[in-house]
């Protein structure tokens, strides 16, 4: 057993970062300012979108998108239910409703037939997410959507970078999100989002909005050239991000592509340690996509097991082993299971899968030890908790 606890997940930054920020705090300009201008620039050539737009997070991103689109109160917006509270809670900002779709039982995104069942005269958009770092069928989603006139606005919280059918996610739909959450696969120093788009108008909302809906070049005004005056074209938020935080992200952005390398390896190396293990559902990986493999989810066959998935991950503590659960389907929060009356029999794969899935340790920082001893843990518990058949 490991003599120390492994955290389910470490950030990994280096000089580069640090460099960059004391340069940044050097410079006097913290907030808004030529680093957050650069990192979007630099962003949307990575993703190969026309635009791109940093803010404070990617429920803010999420919401930005929303506003951009034109939701209105009592429409509805497709969200699939696996996924973290987020995705849905920024319907909530314009009194509109959430429909919550089931997923599908191996990749665990968004069921794309039981989404074209929640299409009603009220839908105006749907938000595929991304679980994990794998695409969703975005072919297919974008072909419905287009048959019913829906905005489709992607979660790309896990998926950066990932592909689908050639194109890297955030260059696939007409609005795309990102965060830089300090557990994701790049992190701005804690918090940071992005929003990409090839939508001229969407983008220059999307900006103005972020910042308190002023005029686009507010920020310069306290430049040697820039203007005192602005001008207040509607009433925004404060979602903008900061100069440090943007900084710490120019420099992340160029190790995406390791890090990436980093995950696939580690994913590689359970999919073998796993192999011949009946009572563990290994991860499923589609062919003809990139995977960014922000996590690494394992599926339980309880039947074969004397434990439930609780006592599972408790048995993996107990070896110094951290793990997580994504997620618990929103359908089965108090919240929309109470105040908005959905019942786990409407999204029944995601209420079965619930039961089993959890998150093994997956970042850059991990070494072969590390790997191995979550490895041999899992084995140990399979081992200790096998039914006899």
């Amino acid at each position: 057993m490991r003599a120390e606890f492994l955290p389910f997940h470490l950030p990994e930054f280096g000089d580069e970062e640090r460099r960059a920020v004391i340069s940044t705090l050097e410079s006097k300009w913290l907030t808004t300012g030529p680093r957050v201008e650069a990192f979007e620039q630099a962003f949307a050539e990575y993703v190969g979108a026309r635009h791109a737009i940093a803010v404070n997070s990617c429920t803010a991103a999420l919401h930005l998108a929303l506003e951009a689109a034109g939701l209105q109160e009592n429409d509805e917006v497709l969200v699939p239910t696996m996924t973290f509270a987020a995705t849905a809670e920024v319907v909530h900002y314009f009194r509109a409703r959430p429909v919550l779709i089931d997923c599908r039982e191996d990749t665990l995104n968004m069921d794309v037939s039981a989404m074209e069942r929640g299409i009603t005269p009220k839908t105006r958009a749907v938000i595929p997410v991304h679980f994990g770092g794998q695409p969703c069928e975005m072919d297919h989603i974008l072909e419905v959507a287009s048959a019913h006139r829906l905005t489709v606005i992607e979660d790309a919280a896990h998926a950066l970078p990932a592909e689908y059918a050639g194109k890297r996610v955030g260059s696939i739909g007409e609005i795309t999100c990102f965060s830089f959450y300090s557990t994701k696969t790049i992190t701005t120093g804690g918090e940071g989002g992005m929003v990409t788009t090839d939508n001229r108008a969407w983008a220059e909302r999307i900006r103005m909005m972020s910042l308190h809906g002023l005029s686009r070049t507010a920020w310069k005004r306290y430049e040697a050239k820039g203007s005192w005056r602005y001008d207040i074209l509607a009433p925004g938020y404060k979602y903008n991000m900061t100069d440090l935080a943007a900084a710490f992200g120019i420099e992340q952005l160029k190790k995406a592509d390791r890090f990436r390398e980093a995950r696939a390896r580690i994913a590689a190396a359970y999919d073998a340690g796993f192999s011949d293990l009946p009572e563990i559902r290994i991860p499923t990986s589609l062919p003809g996509i990139g995977h960014a493999w922000h996590l690494y989810v394992i599926q339980l066959e309880l039947d074969r097991l004397t434990l439930n998935r609780d006592g599972f991950i408790e048995a993996l503590r107990a070896r110094n082993i951290g793990v997580s659960v994504h997620f618990i389907p929103l359908h089965l929060h108090p919240y929309y299971r109470d105040g908005h009356g959905n019942r786990p029999e409407e999204c029944p794969m995601a209420t079965a899968v619930s039961e089993r899935i959890l998150s093994l340790p997956i970042f850059p920082g991990m070494q072969d030890a590390d790997i191995q001893d979550v490895i041999d843990a899992v084995r140990q518990v399979v081992e200790t908790h096998r039914r006899s058949l």
